[in-house]
């Protein structure tokens, strides 16, 4: 009850007060010369891009802001967009992206140009029931555990798990060795539990959701037995239930310390992995399996750019999307960020770390709930979260968090 009261506080803060960087006001005026951008990457990401934007259109200016993801990013945008103030572009998101699309706040990117790089999988991600696409997501991301194998070997393992049980009895090792084995943050939704989810998906003819969504199944019929799994980290003892508070920043301080053998992380956490610990021998890989099920991974295309259909300044805003295809824009982002970049023309150097998930990645063997879920992802996602958290605490079973997505799904229809 505490977070989800935390996070209407921060909706309401949210929606009362947006978020401003660079200077002005996001969408006001009609100067040809300015374009307004809306992030949530942050100044650092984005600003190298922006000043290469500006080179290359002389007197054009671009008026950024950004709110952290994701749902303070989520709830600044829809207080912008129901003032009018909304950027010319700003992300479209896996939990966002049903009430832009049809509350027709997003203009149809179909026939653009910059579109052609684009894979399929990207563009199907922020498509509507139309096949229009209203979002150009440049890069897809895979979630799974990074490993610091030096503290495995420690440990006396020598391979990476393949299977839940294997994983647990991993981390039962290393705490037996004095070495906190496994942290992950639980302010959204969980890694592991995504992954496992997307296997049964996957096991089901990518049927689980379309199920759900249409009433013939319900979030019980499917998510207990992953719930039950990944309760055990906590129901065995072999995780602190305080994780609870923990961010993910505080998650890859404690890694980076060799405090932790082994956190949730996806591509972005590299490079600062990299910078804060050079000599850390590390490497990703997907969720072990669980029920027989093969290791899969948490993930998704990437949230996209995205045109608003008031946007003041439009032209200006084709222009950004198409510099932001180019090779050239997408090497400044990709060295920012430590993206898998999925654009046709442009070949990322990526950190060896990421070998074993790279393939999957770019294949779409990916499965991140808040993309697969039909309609309320935003609703649906602070309930989940809110759940998740009271589960870790011991407070709720793997039965109660089903049932209590159940009742906020019906509250939706």
């Amino acid at each position: 009850m505490r977070k989800r009261r935390t996070l209407a506080a921060l909706a309401a803060v949210a929606l009362a007060v947006p978020l401003v960087a660079c200077g002005g006001t996001p969408g006001s005026g009609g100067d040809s010369k300015k374009l307004t951008f809306f992030s949530w990457d942050g100044e650092e990401t984005m600003k190298p891009l922006i000043a290469k934007f500006e080179q290359d259109n002389p007197g054009t200016k671009v008026e950024f802001s950004n709110a952290p993801p994701v749902a303070e990013y989520i709830s600044t945008l829809q207080s912008r967009i129901l003032s009018g103030t909304a950027a010319d572009v700003f992300v479209i998101a896996a939990e966002n992206k049903t009430n832009l699309i049809n509350g027709k706040h997003v203009v149809d990117l179909k026939d653009k140009p910059f579109l052609k790089n684009v894979p399929k999988f990207n563009q199907a991600t922020y498509s509507g029931p139309d096949g229009a696409v209203y979002g150009m997501s440049v890069a897809s991301w895979g979630a799974g555990i990074l490993y610091n194998k030096d503290l495995l070997a420690k440990a006396g393992a020598t391979t990476i798990p393949q299977t839940w049980d294997e994983f647990l009895a991993l981390c039962k090792k290393l705490k037996d060795a004095g070495v906190t084995p496994y942290l992950e943050s639980v302010q959204g939704m969980s890694t592991p539990l995504s992954a496992f989810l997307g296997a049964e998906s996957r096991a089901s003819g990518d049927t689980m959701d379309t199920k759900i969504f249409d009433g013939s199944a319900k979030f019980k019929d499917y998510w207990v037995e992953p719930l039950t799994q990944w309760s055990r980290l906590w129901t065995e003892g072999l995780v602190t239930r305080n994780v609870v508070g923990l961010t993910g920043d505080q998650v890859r301080t404690e890694f980076v310390t060799g405090k932790a053998a082994m956190m949730i992380a996806g591509p972005w956490d590299v490079p600062g992995v990299r910078k804060a610990a050079p000599k850390l021998n590390i490497e990703m890989a997907p969720i072990p399996g669980i029920s027989g099920g093969k290791p899969y991974l948490a993930g998704a295309a990437s949230p996209g750019y995205a045109i608003n259909a008031k946007a003041k300044n439009p032209e200006a805003a084709e222009k950004f999307l198409t510099f932001l295809d180019t090779p050239e824009a997408m090497a400044i982002y990709q060295k920012a960020t430590g993206a898998i970049t999925v654009t046709t023309d442009f070949q990322p150097t990526l950190d060896p770390a990421l070998t074993p998930i790279v393939k999957d990645v770019r294949a779409g063997n990916v499965y991140l709930p808040q993309i697969a879920w039909k309609r309320a992802e935003d609703i649906l996602n602070v309930e989940a979260t809110a759940q998740l958290q009271l589960l870790v605490q011991g407070k709720a079973t793997p039965e109660q968090v089903a049932n209590a997505l159940d009742t906020k799904l019906a509250s939706t229809s």
